[in-house]
């Protein structure tokens, strides 16, 4: 059941997203009442969490056993030895799941207040403590020690340093405050670290914040998913085009057991960074990151390049990433989006760029995946229909493992093509009210398919490439 509101968007974006998940052939298939109901229930699930949250084991250093072993201590430490079962995912054997608790309904509401920015009361959704930065206002008289109450403020219109926000806000639960609202902001920019540590969140959702970092993963279900459809194999040179922070990078790095060539793209110096920890930290030794276009990868001279640095040749990779910048319409959890119109349509001719750039990079009987995490049908079936139009070389292929639902109608693509897409749309199934008894009682298969439903919004295409371009 919902325990906040639908998703906050401009009228603008509401409509545009409409219109297109009530195109002409949803609405022949589904009815108007029906397709309006279905869209409804998306905005509904945007707000709130999925019902999972989904660790990826990295493989490379230890058994999934194992690492469940260790998470199993670790979530009895955080739960106060209350006992949630972590279950391995059956087409996805280096998944692990843990259930979300909540939402919690009897949290009770403290006298002493502390309001966080959007982005920070998401994370707090998901687990996370809340970190000084991602502080906004708090009570005059907030002391170490606390009990304090956390808000998120989804609209942005809270004043930093304020003392009291009357304006939109989220109960985000309970936490014990690390610091007094003098040291929160005295205007030192070094404080980075915890300030309110989340004791009685809504959402009781493990923390992740540098738990087994050599092990684990945290990503969501269905960036997991991609990767396997991709199904790199040890020995191949694969392009991972926009990559930070390096969840599938690592990834692909690790199914081909490190063994091949792993070049990680993107224009950010920062996120190139991370991508390079996070190898590191996992101990993958077959990834090269660069910090570079994507949409420049492609080396329009034949002089060939001997230090393996972008851009590269035409044919360069066995199978090809396109995990593409996108409107991030599916994130979740996400109450409010502040975003134009203009803003949100702006992604399509990136995508085709970059589109275009992997197809040319992609040796013939090389494998493309396209990827986004949003929703809307401009930035996937339009794209897979406008992608199949302009390649001719190009095929659509079925995918393995098949977890997400089949595509949307509306982008003119035929129903067997449609079958060969994965359009993760949390929409299908309620919103979730999860408590200990009720997973007591639960069948894993039942917990299964909803960690298969209930997740973010996402979408996956995969393509072969039958000839040179």
């Amino acid at each position: 059941m919902s325990i906040f509101p639908k998703i906050s968007l401009r009228l603008e974006v509401e409509r545009y997203l409409k219109e297109g998940f009530m195109n002409k052939e949803v609405v022949s298939a589904l009815g108007k009442q029906e397709a309006e109901r279905r869209f409804e229930t998306l905005l509904n699930h945007l707000s709130h969490p999925p019902s999972f949250t989904t660790v990826r084991v990295n493989t490379h250093l230890a058994s999934v056993q194992h690492v469940k072993n260790l998470l199993l201590d670790e979530l009895r430490k955080q739960f106060n030895g209350l006992s949630v079962p972590i279950l391995q995912h059956p087409d996805l054997q280096d998944v692990l799941l843990i259930p979300i608790i909540g939402p919690r309904r009897n949290i009770k509401k403290q006298q002493c207040e502390a309001v966080v920015g959007a982005q920070c009361g998401n994370a707090v959704l998901r687990g996370a403590h809340v970190y000084v930065p991602g502080i906004v206002s708090a009570s005059k008289f907030m002391k170490a020690g606390d009990v304090i109450s956390v808000y998120s403020d989804i609209k942005g219109k809270c004043k930093k340093g304020a003392k009291e926000f009357d304006g939109t806000k989220v109960f985000l639960g309970n936490g014990i405050s690390e610091l007094s609202r003098k040291e929160i902001f005295n205007g030192l920019p070094e404080l980075k670290g915890i300030g309110i540590r989340m004791t009685e969140p809504i959402y009781l959702s493990p923390s992740f914040d540098n738990v087994l970092p050599n092990y684990l993963f945290l990503q969501n279900l269905p960036s997991a998913v991609v990767t396997h459809v991709l199904d790199p194999q040890p020995g191949e040179k694969i392009l991972d085009l926009c990559a930070a922070p390096g969840g599938k990078t690592t990834h692909i790095a690790a199914l081909m057991h490190d063994q091949g060539e792993v070049i990680a793209l993107d224009k950010i110096s920062n996120k190139v960074e991370k991508i390079k920890q996070n190898a590191l930290l996992l101990g993958l030794n077959s990834i090269k990151a660069f910090c570079f276009d994507g949409t420049k990868a492609l080396k329009l001279d034949m002089v060939k390049d001997a230090e393996g640095k972008p851009p590269f040749l035409r044919e360069s990779f066995d199978r090809i990433l396109l995990d593409a910048p996108c409107s991030g319409m599916g994130q979740r959890p996400n109450m409010a989006c502040s975003w134009t119109l203009k803003e949100v349509t702006s992604y399509q001719p990136l995508q085709r760029k970059l589109f275009t750039v992997a197809v040319e990079l992609l040796k013939p009987g090389g494998v493309l995946v396209y990827s986004t995490c949003t929703i809307t049908l401009a930035e996937n079936e339009e794209q897979v229909a406008w992608a199949l139009a302009t390649f001719p070389c190009l095929q659509l292929q079925p995918q393995e493992p098949q977890i997400g639902g089949e595509g949307m109608m509306g982008a003119g693509l035929s129903f067997e093509q449609l079958k060969q897409l994965q359009r993760f749309d949390p929409s299908v199934v309620p919103v979730q009210d999860t408590d200990i008894a009720s997973l007591g009682d639960a069948r894993i298969e039942d917990m299964i398919w909803l960690a298969n439903k209930d997740c973010i919004g996402f979408f996956i295409a995969k393509f072969i490439k039958c000839k040179s371009t």
